[in-house]
């Protein structure tokens, strides 16, 4: 196998940066001591914090959640002073289904979104693995996606303007959470916007074995939280497409997509596949494979030309997807 592809200096640098201890690879045997230092470590504001002052609009929500499970924790932030309907961001974490959580990702999400777009955002808190499994997680999603299109007037915003996100395991789910609502007869989204997202469990891709190491990720730590989703279930040739979305062979019917990756992290193939996949089918794919990006490369180097420039083109096609949905429902002009 040749050697890995080149990190962009500016992100190679903030890599070298990283504390060795993070980089360190994810088992079996370690996950519970990791999750504890991820929950330790990282950022969860309050919602005073989020309201920054005065700028959004902040609530915790709680709402029913699956047959049997408990209710589902929404966070609901919008800027503040603007009226509805706005359109809405259904959002779901990364954190490769075993860490993170619904508060840390908004203050990045309302900055670059919901403030210069007139975004509100639910930022959905499932539940992890292992403590819960395959399909768990994803019917916690499922459950708060219903309840939000349901509830649209209460929270004001345009159920026909939904948008459902993610990145890394959150850009996994919103990409199975889109075949579930196809499938189901769900809330039609009109758009999904897949960042790095994690959605092949087989890791034979030629970029996760190429890649694995070279940043934050490796095939030890992947394998680890795949297993911790799925369970027994682990490389079952039964899992359906929504464990996994690569595993789909329909990807027709689906919302418009923008699915990014960077050439040098291990979800680069798979994404690729992906957005090809659903232009196969037919459908809409606007895709960015960024040079010398690795994965997290904007949180790892927010300030390099390459992060300014994936910021850009996601909100450029998030304002595109509004501003055509809100041109096709104007009503045409009668001829005189």
């Amino acid at each position: 196998m040749s050697g890995p592809t080149p990190l962009d200096p500016e992100v190679a640098a903030a890599v070298d940066a990283v504390d060795p201890a993070w980089r360190e690879p994810v088992t079996p045997e370690n996950l519970a001591e990791r999750q504890a230092r991820d929950a330790a470590s990282r950022p969860r504001p309050t919602v005073e914090e989020l309201r920054a002052g005065g700028l959004f609009a902040v609530e915790e929500l709680r709402v029913p959640g699956p047959a049997g499970a408990p209710d589902v924790t929404l966070v609901s932030a919008r800027p503040a002073g603007l009226d509805g309907p706005l359109p809405l961001l259904y959002y779901l974490h990364g954190g490769a289904m075993v860490m993170g959580n619904a508060w840390s990702v908004l203050p990045t999400v309302l900055r670059e979104w919901a403030l210069p777009l007139g975004l509100a955002v639910l930022s959905v808190e499932y539940r992890l693995a292992p403590g819960v499994r395959y399909p768990e997680p994803l019917e916690d999603c499922y459950a708060g996606l219903v309840w939000a299109a349901g509830n649209a007037a209460r929270l004001g915003v345009d159920a026909d303007r939904l948008v459902l996100g993610g990145k890394s395991a959150g850009g996994g789910l919103a990409a199975a959470l889109a075949l579930l609502a196809r499938d189901r007869g769900g809330p039609v989204a009109l758009g999904q916007i897949l960042l790095s997202p994690m959605l092949d469990d087989s890791l034979t891709t030629f970029s996760a074995r190429q890649m694995s190491g070279v940043d934050m990720g490796d095939l030890t730590s992947h394998e680890t939280a795949w297993q911790a989703y799925h369970g027994e279930l682990r490389r079952s040739a039964d899992l359906p497409p929504y464990a996994a979305p690569a595993r789909a062979t329909d990807l027709s019917g689906l919302p418009p997509a923008y699915v990014e990756v960077g050439s040098a992290e291990m979800f680069r193939d798979e994404g690729v596949a992906y957005a090809n996949g659903i232009w196969q089918a037919g459908g809409q794919a606007e895709l960015h494979v960024w040079s010398g990006a690795c994965h997290h490369f904007d949180g790892l180097a927010p300030r390099a030309a390459v992060t300014q420039d994936a910021r850009a083109a996601r909100t450029r096609w998030l304002r595109r997807l509004l501003t055509q949905a809100r041109t096709g429902r104007e009503t045409p002009p009668t001829e005189a």
